[in-house]
């Protein structure tokens, strides 16, 4: 039997970040030089949207009163300034034309995409520090913040990661022999995401723990794993082994669920010729 243990996160490193399902997530911040780059961009392309703007809404009103005219020019700085990067970056999740140009894509400091809210405030608080400042704000703050924030983004809970970094995926888990019968007519049910992504990561990162470490933090995500699974393992097993069998146990179901799916699905599409 597993044996409950207080939750351990010795195994995280300073550079690891850890979302609110408990999952350490490596996406290395960008570099200040990067986001000088495409902060020159999207500076460019910003001027480039507001001459068009601006010339269309003085066309528009060119024979109307000034108080119209005054409406007309503070309404083209709100989509300007405002309106044109929240869309931009909603939409893209995270990403402008600087961004795309360099490999870079804003997201939230727990790793998820960024939102609406967010992306307005950053693109609120851009107005004064980037375009108001000159941008010596933003510098500053990229220089002293280890993940290279600006203002706007310890105001949003935001920070900008390389997004063209190349994702290796540990090996899958392998089935322990001495489980193989036990995870065979044992009923796995659906843990959470935040659940499977987390014993993903600690079944990779075992060989690498050390002894007390990998003890507390195995009973930690295996106490919580054992709710979506009966009956109880064979007395004497390991958090690890435990979450091992499970994990693959659940893999090779899934495949098997998949292959029958695939199979149907040729068969009812066949026609005969």
């Amino acid at each position: 039997m597993i044996a409950m243990s207080t939750p351990d996160f010795a195994m995280l490193t300073p550079d690891d970040l850890v979302t609110g399902e408990a999952v350490a997530l490596d996406l290395p911040p960008a570099t200040v030089g990067a986001r000088m780059g495409s902060g020159l961009i999207d500076v460019a392309v910003m001027l480039t949207v507001a001459v068009l703007v601006f010339f269309l809404t003085f066309v528009a009103t060119a024979d109307t009163d000034g108080a119209l005219q005054h409406v007309a020019l503070v309404c083209s700085f709100i989509v300007v300034f405002l309106v044109y990067p929240t869309t931009m970056e909603t939409i893209t999740h995270g990403k402008s034309f600087g961004k795309l140009a360099l490999g870079l894509r804003v997201v939230r400091d727990d790793g998820g995409t960024v939102s609406a809210q967010q992306s307005f405030v950053r693109a609120l608080i851009g107005i004064v520090e980037i375009y108001a400042l000159y941008g010596g704000p933003a510098f500053f703050s990229c220089l002293i913040s280890s993940r290279g924030k600006r203002i706007g983004d310890h105001a949003a809970g935001t920070y900008v990661v390389r997004d063209r970094v190349k994702l290796a995926l540990p090996p899958p888990a392998r089935m322990p022999m001495a489980l193989a019968g036990w995870a065979a007519v044992a009923d796995i049910g659906t843990p959470p995401v935040g659940l499977t992504l987390a014993v993903r990561q600690y079944l990779a990162r075992v060989p690498t723990l050390d002894p007390a470490s990998r003890e507390r933090l195995g009973a930690m995500l295996a106490t919580r794993m054992w709710a979506y699974v009966a009956p109880a393992p064979p007395p004497g097993t390991t958090p690890w082994d435990f979450l091992a069998a499970v994990s693959v146990a659940r893999r090779e179901r899934d495949l098997a669920r998949l292959h029958r799916d695939e199979t149907l699905r040729a068969r009812l599409t066949d026609r005969p010729r």
